[in-house]
């Protein structure tokens, strides 16, 4: 499966398959992502795609694309008992009622989230007048679904399936960390370029998630600023930060902290629960400092790890060499990839 996410700056695309039991990552491309002004058309994605298709040697004709977390509605919600179909038509047909937004001219999927606790759950819908489910309910614009699967076409390939970002890290984490993921309520968060996301994640079901609009853009323009050094110079030395320009940092991982801490408190006392770790995902986890910074912010352990260490490598030797670098990055890809297959 190539798994294609198309970030507002930097294209990341993993080439992963079965090998029996588990999945083997035997390619991966990092290649900047095109310049547009509003919506990326179909036409401007095929070229894209050829690109990125061509990079990892054409090996796959199937493709599975992310859409990014602006523009994809992801949350759970209470909907009645009905097959999958019913419910993408309920949805469809009458979004407001279920996610407060009239969204007519969204496509939408479904998971229904299995009961913990399917008795209690069941006795309690029907005291309601209908039995009730959780349903962690996806959805997108139709246009920029029928743009994907048109630009794909274009550029040669099948689109399989189409997976909100915001997912990707948590299907990533659940490949990789089972137990953790199974166990504890946890803090996922992925630091993008323009903005970074919150999963809250407890006992394996996806509770609550949060896009905040800071990223490692904002992150590298404070570098560039207090340092008085290009925007370039400031990317290439961002992961090493000198400790002398770590106040001036902090001056953006701050607010960035805060908005993530209050999506944690909000879960807690939602829960009755307490987050045991963050894991942190993203190029700006590479840095010991930013790191750092946000774990005295969170008062939480702070964690970085790597989605592809659940995979068996099958990489060409110069792309080993440089996973350990790349692995955080590739997070959502690695999501997109496992749910497809």
């Amino acid at each position: 499966m190539l798994a294609v996410d198309l970030g507002s700056r930097t294209t990341k695309a993993v080439l992963v398959q079965r090998r029996g039991e588990g999945f083997a990552l035997s390619g991966y491309l990092l290649l900047d992502a095109p310049i547009f002004e509003k919506l990326l058309s179909a036409e401007l994605l095929s070229e894209h795609l050829k690109a990125v298709s061509q990079g990892l040697g054409g090996r796959s004709k199937v493709v599975t694309l992310t859409v990014g977390v602006n523009d994809a509605l992801v949350r759970p919600v209470e909907m009645p008992r009905l097959p999958l179909e019913e419910l993408r038509m309920v949805l469809k047909f009458n979004s407001r009622n279920y996610l407060q937004q009239d969204l007519s001219n969204y496509a939408f999927d479904c998971h229904v989230v299995p009961s913990s606790q399917p008795a209690a759950s069941a006795t309690a819908g029907t005291a309601a007048g209908q039995p009730k489910q959780k349903v962690l309910v996806a959805g997108a614009k139709q246009q920029l679904v029928n743009d994907y699967v048109e630009g794909a076409k274009g550029a040669g390939l099948i689109v399989d399936h189409i997976v909100p970002g915001l997912i990707g890290p948590v299907n990533a984490f659940e490949r990789t960390m089972p137990e953790i993921f199974a166990s504890q309520a946890i803090a996922l968060v992925d630091i993008g370029f323009k903005s970074t996301t919150i999963c809250l994640v407890q006992k394996g079901d996806l509770i609550l998630s949060r896009v905040v609009a800071i990223g490692g853009d904002r992150l590298t323009l404070t570098l560039s600023e207090s340092m008085n050094i290009s925007y370039a110079e400031a990317e290439g030395i961002k992961v090493g930060v000198p400790h002398e320009v770590q106040p001036a940092l902090e001056a953006t991982l701050t607010p960035l902290g805060r908005e993530l801490r209050a999506s944690i408190d909000f879960f807690e006392h939602q829960q009755d629960t307490t987050v045991s770790q963050v894991f942190v995902t993203g190029g700006s986890a590479r840095s010991e400092v930013i790191m750092q910074a946000l774990q005295a912010e969170l008062m939480v352990e702070c964690r970085k790890w790597d989605p592809s260490s659940s995979l068996q490598m099958e990489l060409p030797p110069e792309q080993a060499a440089e996973l350990e670098q790349i692995g955080p990055q590739l997070t959502v890809a690695v999501g997109a990839a496992l749910a497809a297959l």
